[in-house]
């Protein structure tokens, strides 16, 4: 790990030594507005850590799904299962699947079933303006998913007409085609994309066939823009050693994952409404033998339907923000029953600046009423201090909090059974940082720590259990430092961008009556990944990324990747190379990842 950190240091340092003879000035992310809060604020202006990846760091990445863009962020911990983000959990700073919460444009697509669906909606990245990645406890902000991280996703809007073809196609059988049209009318304009993509699978059964539809609208545009959005994706595979099961080779699952929601925003004098209506959906279906149903068969279907009405007050005392939100769930499944789950909450918080306005203080609490649980408060506030134009240190402290799933609830399998009796996990957070941003240059540094309550793991609680049951069995402290570095510059006149970032989590269990545990906590106890995103000449990009990971148990890898693009005209022409020296590791469940894979894209634009 020393070694591999010098070799990576030097390489910065030279390659930064090298740029500071660039003189064009770089485009700069501190006026980007962070929309995942009810107060809209610049980046620079936040008093939390949030990174954020453009579109265009995800194209010149070459990844072709969100979960491997995010396998290049600090702190976020995505556990694959196979290629092209077929199936993978999301965690954020050590915590589980369960604590992370999804949102599509401030919608919440959480799933009560499961954390395992989480990234069932991730959306195509064709779409994708950018993602936001929200680190630490945030319910105060979202309410009790957001146990330990958040991860919003900004979709496009549609600046002109156009139709956008891409294929690909690479090792395992890999194929991907899609096409998305942008229209822009004169009172109303539209993105819709459709996708299609399988494979033969890496290894036995683990093929599969995956499908996407989405459209937004904006209507009205102008009076009062009436937005509308719906997703709908489907995906079909073989599950080899899926869920903590290597032996089980024959799994097979299906999913199905919708969403519709409607918005819009009306400002009033001092006064921001942003009301919304949504319904979001999931069905799974498990065959614990992928060719005879008969042998054991998992079918839920989960609905969520949400109303919300958010807002903001600006006034000579600051920004106030507020919100209300009711969301009702409903589960039919023939392991779980049928269940219904009513959740309220109340939003506040004030945005208080001092010193003539380098000092602000926002404190806030979010008020949760829960039809099956108790009624929970989750205070907290945010503080921050610009030291200078490009320099702000910050700091914030709150509680959080997570229901129990359905599935730790009431799921009765062959190698588990839930626990209806469980209690809700609870924390309390605290972290404090720096930032330096300029236009070419970012720097950042979080310590954080986390004192986790009654946190749930499926156990065997004495050495003569047969099965695994969810528990309230572990009392946690979690305790990091996380640093990113971004470094723009040019060369001949070319586009270059450096990225660097390290976590270092340490976990202390502080209480367990367990004699073994099927989800242990295994957070990745260092993490660096860094990028070189760079331009050799004209209309060509290329990058290289490596990620070197070493878990609470030991175990560790590095992983490269590779990809270029060659732009002409309207013709793009890719390749994306993952795990180029073909390493041997695991992310998940010690399900082998792939090795030396290759994508190879054709994409043209219509204008």
């Amino acid at each position: 790990m020393k070694n591999t950190m010098a070799v990576a240091s030097l390489v910065l340092c030279a390659l930064v030594g090298k740029a500071q003879e660039a003189k064009q000035k770089m485009d700069s992310l501190n006026e980007v507005v962070v929309t995942s809060s009810r107060i809209d604020l610049p980046f620079d202006e936040n008093s939390r850590t949030i990174q954020i990846v453009t579109a265009s760091d995800i194209k010149k990445l070459g990844v072709t799904n969100v979960a491997d863009a995010l396998q290049q962020v600090a702190g976020v911990d995505v556990r694959r299962q196979g290629v092209n983000g077929m199936q993978a959990d999301l965690y954020i700073r050590g915590g589980s699947f369960d604590q992370t919460l999804l949102l599509i444009d401030g919608i919440k697509v959480d799933d009560a079933q499961t954390g395992h669906h989480t990234l069932n909606l991730a959306l195509p990245i064709e779409v994708i303006e950018r993602i936001e990645i929200i680190k630490g406890p945030a319910a105060r902000v979202f309410g009790q998913n957001a146990f330990s991280g958040a991860v919003n996703i900004v979709t496009k809007s549609a600046p002109r007409n156009a139709l956008v073809t891409k294929l690909q196609t690479g090792s395992y059988g890999q194929f991907l085609g899609e096409a998305t049209a942008s229209i822009n009318l004169d009172n109303s304009s539209h993105i819709v994309h459709f996708s299609k993509n399988f494979s033969n699978g890496y290894r036995e059964n683990t093929d599969f066939d995956n499908q996407n539809l989405f459209v937004k609208s904006q209507f009205n545009k102008s009076k009062l823009p009436i937005n509308f959005i719906a997703s709908h994706s489907e995906k079909k595979f073989g599950a080899n050693g899926f869920y903590g099961i290597p032996s089980a080779t024959k799994q097979y699952e299906e999913t199905q994952a919708t969403l519709i929601g409607f918005s819009t925003v009306i400002k009033n004098g001092n006064f921001t409404w942003k009301p919304r209506v949504y319904w979001k959906r999931n069905q799974d279906e498990y065959l614990y033998v992928r060719n005879n149903p008969a042998a054991y068969r998992n079918l839920h279907l989960t609905n969520k339907m949400a109303v919300e009405l958010n807002g903001s007050y600006t006034s000579n005392a600051g920004i106030t923000g507020f919100g209300v939100e009711f969301s009702k769930y409903f589960i039919t499944s023939n392991r779980l029953g049928d269940n219904q789950r009513e959740i309220a909450t109340l939003f506040l918080e004030h945005r208080f600046q001092f010193l003539d306005d380098k000092l602000d203080v926002t404190p806030g609490v979010a008020a949760s009423y829960f039809s099956d649980f108790d009624n929970k408060l989750f205070p907290g506030v945010d503080v921050g201090y610009a030291v200078s134009d490009d320099v702000r240190v910050y700091g914030n402290i709150g509680y959080t909090y997570r229901v129990p799933t359905y599935t730790d609830l009431y799921y009765i399998g062959p190698q588990a059974i839930g626990n209806p009796n469980l209690q809700a996990e609870d924390a309390l957070a605290q972290e404090i940082g720096i930032r330096w941003s300029t236009n070419r240059f970012g720097l950042s540094v979080a310590g954080f720590n986390r004192d986790s309550n009654n946190l749930i793991d499926y156990v065997r609680v004495n050495a003569s259990d047969v099965v695994f049951s969810p528990q309230n069995i572990q009392d946690v402290n979690t305790k990091g430092v996380e640093t990113q570095l971004d470094y723009k510059f040019t060369l001949n006149n070319l586009n270059q961008k450096i990225s660097f970032g390290h976590t270092f989590i340490d976990d202390e269990i502080k209480k367990t009556t367990a004699v073994e545990s099927r989800y242990s906590i295994n957070s990745l106890k260092h993490q660096m990944v860094s990028s070189y995103q760079m331009q050799w000449f004209e209309n060509f990009t290329n990058s290289i990324a490596y990620r070197y990971m070493e878990r609470t148990s030991g175990t560790s890898y590095n992983v490269v990747d590779l990809s270029a693009a060659y732009n002409w005209n309207d013709v793009e022409l890719s390749v994306y190379a993952n795990n180029i020296f073909n390493t041997d590791y695991s992310e998940s469940s010690l399900i082998p990842m792939p090795k030396g894979n290759l994508l190879f894209g054709l994409k043209y634009t219509f204008k």
